[in-house]
């Protein structure tokens, strides 16, 4: 909760990855406020008031969870928001000719986006969201120990990279400082 406000205000990417790693975690734990007490929230070094603080979060996206339907697999609808809003900025950035140098990243990344959405075998997620999905996918291998492709270490530098920068534009968007000049 500390964490994720924090990343919140930073990095949307960085934080979209750490709330979809935090519904990971609390489906690990079983969805279960006492299993996240002793696993997770006991593990720092909390205040009574931050202590209340984080459990009465991790309750909230227990229950929030439970409501959506995505105990076992899926995301919050406040994560999917997210993507929502990064979608649409992506949207809004290809059509602005005010930015040639996002459009040029774009069409850099794409042929792999295309090559994930066909090995994936669906093309329900957009651009923006299969991004993520190869983010967080390559975030699993490595906590995991697994052995990384270079050709798959290539295509999520190039994601990676482009995800920062529609991160940077975001938090720009947000501070109104990237359309500033616009009428």
């Amino acid at each position: 909760m500390i964490i994720a406000s924090k990343k919140r205000k930073e990095n949307i990417a960085e934080y979209l990855l750490y709330m979809w790693q935090i519904e990971d975690l609390i489906r690990a734990n079983g969805l279960d406020l006492d299993r996240i007490k002793a696993n997770v929230i006991d593990r720092y070094d909390l205040t009574d008031a931050q202590r209340k603080e984080m459990t009465e979060w991790y309750e909230s996206l227990i229950d929030m969870m439970r409501r959506e339907g995505v105990d076992k697999a899926g995301h919050l609808q406040i994560n999917k928001n997210v993507i929502i809003q990064l979608a649409e900025l992506h949207e809004a950035l290809l059509r602005d000719p005010k930015f040639p140098e996002y459009t040029a990243e774009f069409y850099k990344t794409l042929p792999y986006v295309v090559e994930l959405r066909s090995k994936a075998g669906e093309n329900k997620a957009g651009e923006i969201e299969t991004c993520f999905n190869a983010l967080y996918g390559m975030l699993m291998l490595r906590l995991k120990g697994k052995e990384i492709s270079p050709e798959t270490q290539n295509a999520i530098k190039q994601i990676s990279h482009f995800i920062a920068v529609l991160a940077h534009d975001f938090k720009l968007n947000e501070e109104e400082k990237l359309f500033k000049n616009d009428d």
